[in-house]
């Protein structure tokens, strides 16, 4: 008897804290990509990972509203689904590539709370805009002939090779990420917030290919490289 009484004590206290939880703490709202991450916040980023619905109301809540892009179906394992155009204030070149909803989500919170935060840190300065080398791109990881498909085989990664501040200079992957020790902060610490964000990170540190460029993903695995 004791124990059931317990019981619906804990069970009431819980129910009343859902009710008077703030949404930033209330693990049944949508993530808002503007506030200060938390510790809920890589729950709610795997949730809207796995529910379209889930990533479009996180962008709704937040007040963003990315570009949609028309579904891209594909007989070949390429198909790309639910996907906006990178959304900015950060200027993409080429212009407004495609990606999936939950690569422009965790895009936002790197932005807004990892990137900018690094560049005025270690450089006194802002990111106005990044060159990428491509989103969507048809083929296996690492360009193997068999094997499984790669995350930008469905415009589910994004890969970064420079930054441009809003002070006119340029950190690039190749020559920054050994060269001054400013930029090589930046580039460290910006690729140390992405591991916040993004489920892979790959760079500089993960082997040759990568030399010239971070790797951002969203797929089903975890690395920080």
């Amino acid at each position: 008897m004791r124990f059931v009484l317990l019981l619906a004590v804990l069970l009431g206290l819980c129910w009343l804290g859902l009710r008077v939880l703030p949404p930033e703490w209330d693990p049944r709202t949508p993530l808002d990509l503007r506030a200060a991450p938390n510790l809920l916040t890589p729950l709610k980023l795997a949730r809207l990972s796995r529910n379209s619905t889930a990533c479009f109301a996180a962008f709704e809540a937040s007040g963003i509203n990315p570009i949609r892009v028309p579904d891209r179906p594909s007989n070949l394992g390429c198909a790309v689904e639910d996907a906006v155009r990178l959304p900015g204030p950060v200027a993409a070149n080429p212009a407004a590539p495609a990606v999936t909803c939950r690569v422009a989500a965790a895009w936002v919170l790197w932005e807004r709370h990892g990137l900018q935060p690094a560049a005025r840190r270690h450089l006194d300065s802002e990111v106005a805009s990044v060159r990428h080398l491509g989103t969507w791109n048809c083929r296996n990881v690492n360009n193997a002939a068999s094997g499984r498909r790669s995350e930008h085989a469905t415009a589910n990664a994004i890969d970064i090779a420079s930054f441009r501040l809003v002070d006119g200079r340029e950190v690039t992957l190749l020559r920054g990420w050994s060269g001054p020790p400013e930029q090589a902060g930046f580039l460290r610490a910006a690729r140390d917030n992405a591991c916040r964000f993004f489920s892979v990170v790959l760079g500089p540190d993960r082997d040759a290919a990568h030399r010239d460029h971070f790797h951002l993903d969203m797929g089903p695995w975890r690395a920080c490289r």
